[in-house]
């Protein structure tokens, strides 16, 4: 958590209970190395010669995901076949003895890490807002608004719930709630749905309240609110504390979570990918990379060093950096108000950077996912951080930091971010 944000807010995750869990995954993972290390020395050769067949699969599953044709089936199946083979051989040599219970413990001191890095802030309540207004789409997440019976819990509350009906517009039903004089506004749906909402919102002045009422809900879960309480979620606009976060936009559009070239984008762009989401990205993955594939729009931009990038698979911008492979929060955004972007392209190699402005060119139009959302934009297109810009209530009885605020960089420096816990120490990362 950043320092001038721990002088506003105090953790109340009791400090006992996060030194018992980091002195667990401490040992677990101390006995998980040890484990590995007599399995290997046990097993030699057998034991390396397993770790390079795993090696070997994985390299020829990730060409695999590149080719299409009976070339993607082959080195699938033989990815496969290589797998499976490492099953077989552990058992016959009695070498996966040590790989499963450095397994078992591994867990066990991942789910201790996470108790021991979960931040949790206590903020002052805000005044309560005399006319709140939600937004609920029934349709979102499976269902999982109308199952959770929001529009009578809203009520109940005192808010006014506004259901999004097929054929409404979104934008015209939250302009019609700032007109009658909501002085606060709620989204509950997908992450579309929460920046569509959040636009207006932050063009207003108002506070916005994020109800996880989509299916992944990843702007709720980086603001730290818990996305199995639907319900709870309304609280936020009866008692709730008030942070102020940033928003970011490519030519003129807000995004909460990310924006997406490439790959992902390309993929939204296909009817099938509502029914079928896996299925139909793995298939748009060779034609990102070029391989038999029509013809795409070529991305021109500048990467970190100055010079121009080259060609990639993905670019993905978001609304501020996301952690990655970590071994808490991995997929996260510690900071939701650091006044930047976070830029990740993806080719032959992966390279991550930070911006408070990225520009694309290109020589056509490009398709854009933006929070999940297809979008066909015309060039240049110029992402650019909206520093502090919306104001976002969130109940008391939620986190309201997100999973990573409180974890280290990287999985190299979790060992000594949790000995600082036991020890008592300040700092975690």
């Amino acid at each position: 958590m950043n320092e001038e944000r721990r002088g506003a807010d105090a953790l109340t995750l009791p400090d006992p209970r996060r030194r018992v869990a980091a002195a667990v995954a401490i040992l677990t993972a101390l006995a998980a190395l040890a484990a590995l290390a007599v399995g290997l020395v046990r097993s030699f050769p057998q034991g390396p010669s397993l770790v390079l067949m795993v090696v070997v699969a994985g390299g020829l599953g990730l060409d695999g995901l590149r080719r299409r044709g009976a070339s993607r089936r082959i080195e699938l199946v033989v990815a496969a076949v290589v797998l499976a083979a490492v099953v077989v051989l552990a058992v016959v040599w009695r070498t996966g003895g040590a790989a499963l219970v450095a397994a078992v413990l591994l867990a066990l001191g991942g789910v201790a890490a996470r108790i021991a890095f979960a931040a949790r802030v206590v903020r002052p309540a805000a005044p309560r807002p005399s006319r709140p207004v939600v937004i609920w789409n029934p349709r979102s997440g499976g269902g999982k608004a109308e199952k959770a019976n929001l529009g009578a819990e809203a009520a109940a509350r005192g808010i006014e719930a506004v259901e999004l009906r097929p054929g409404d517009d979104l934008v015209q039903l939250v302009e019609d709630a700032v007109a009658r004089g909501a002085d606060a506004l709620a989204a509950a749906g997908g992450d579309g749905t929460q920046a569509l909402v959040a636009t207006i919102a932050a063009r207003e002045g108002l506070p916005f309240a994020c109800i996880p009422a989509g299916t992944r809900n990843h702007f709720a879960l980086d603001l730290g609110v818990d996305r199995d309480d639907v319900v709870g979620a309304l609280d936020a606009l009866v008692d709730g504390g008030e942070r102020v976060v940033d928003l970011a936009e490519v030519n003129g559009r807000v995004f909460v979570n990310n924006a997406s070239l490439g790959v992902y984008a390309e993929a939204v762009q296909r009817d099938s990918y509502r029914g079928a989401k896996t299925s139909t990205l793995l298939n748009t993955v060779p034609d990102a990379f070029g391989k038999d594939g029509p013809d795409h729009p070529t991305l021109r931009w500048t990467g970190p060093d100055g010079r121009p990038g080259p060609p990639v698979a993905a670019l993905l911008v978001s609304n501020n950096p996301y952690r990655l492979g970590t071994i808490v929060g991995s997929g996260t955004r510690p900071d939701m108000d650091g006044a930047t972007l976070g830029v990740v392209s993806l080719g032959t190699r992966l390279q991550r950077w930070t911006a408070p402005e990225f520009v694309v060119d290109s020589d056509r139009p490009v398709p854009v996912g933006i929070d999940g959302e297809a979008l066909v934009m015309d060039p240049p297109l110029v992402f650019r951080s909206r520093p502090r810009a919306l104001r976002v209530r969130i109940a008391q009885a939620h986190p309201g930091a997100s999973p990573s605020s409180d974890a280290p960089v990287s999985a190299w420096a979790a060992l000594p971010a949790l000995w600082r816990i036991v020890t008592g120490r300040p700092g975690v990362g």
